[in-house]
């Protein structure tokens, strides 16, 4: 997508969050985080272990309490009793109803949220899970039980959905084919928010980047204008976040 069909995709933001700030203690895992999420975009939250991504998501949708700071949905204040039925969360290292059959388990999903037989056919025939619709959760392996997750996610109403760690223990192929999928429901209407170690990965799949680092964005924008606001004109995604950090 270039920057100008970005620019025109909408003026108004699908979430804002605004100076978020989550403390343990007197350390402060995000520090008055403030950023906003636009319609259909794929927004990726970038930095390494530790930077506070996941707690910026779970304090976001509402998991962990926020010390300060509120979230706006298409400006208006966001709740948190009202964020369950807007955001969904995919964690990442889960593994739902381990015990269950595989199948069960997203037949289960399918109904709450009433979808068909043909989106649900779509749903695993993109991600790639049919082949172990027969085996229990518990014994799936890191990349299928992602999959897995990745169904679940696509498979709800939700407008905006947020993943941790989309592409741990996918290979270079299969994180690219996940890559297509998103993009492809980005376009027909979806938005995601991507937390995301893997800067290579990142640069592929998303629109405009969040860097993080020590709880705090170091850097937000698109590719195109973190490179100039650091002077790269060909910097990749890690030249811009060490250049920020």
């Amino acid at each position: 997508m270039s920057p100008i069909e970005f620019a025109e995709k909408s003026s108004v933001p699908l979430l804002c969050i605004n100076a978020l700030t989550k403390r343990y203690g007197q350390e402060r895992a995000i520090d008055r985080v403030t950023f906003s999420v636009l319609p259909n975009e794929v927004l990726g939250v970038i930095g390494p272990n530790g930077a506070g991504k996941t707690t910026l998501m779970e304090t976001a949708v509402g998991l962990l309490a926020a010390d300060s700071g509120e979230l706006l949905w298409r400006g208006e204040r966001l709740l948190a009793s009202r964020r369950r039925g807007l955001l969904f969360y995919l964690p990442d290292g889960v593994r739902p109803y381990q015990d269950q059959l595989t199948a069960e388990v997203i037949s289960f999903f399918a109904s709450v949220y009433r979808r068909s037989a043909a989106e649900i056919d779509e749903t695993l025939t993109s991600v790639g899970l049919k082949p172990v619709l027969h085996k229990r959760v518990h014994t799936l392996s890191k990349g299928y039980n992602r999959r897995l997750l990745l169904a679940l996610g696509l498979l709800t109403p939700h407008e905006l959905v947020l993943m941790d760690e989309p592409f741990d223990g996918f290979d270079l192929r299969q994180t690219r084919d996940i890559i297509g999928v998103l993009r492809h429901h980005a376009q027909r209407g979806r938005t995601f928010v991507l937390a995301i170690h893997q800067l290579a990965d990142a640069e592929r799949v998303c629109d405009r980047f969040v860097l993080l680092a020590d709880g705090q964005i170091r850097g937000l924008g698109t590719l195109d204008e973190l490179r100039a606001e650091t002077s790269l004109p060909n910097g990749s995604l890690e030249d811009i976040f060490l250049a920020l950090t």
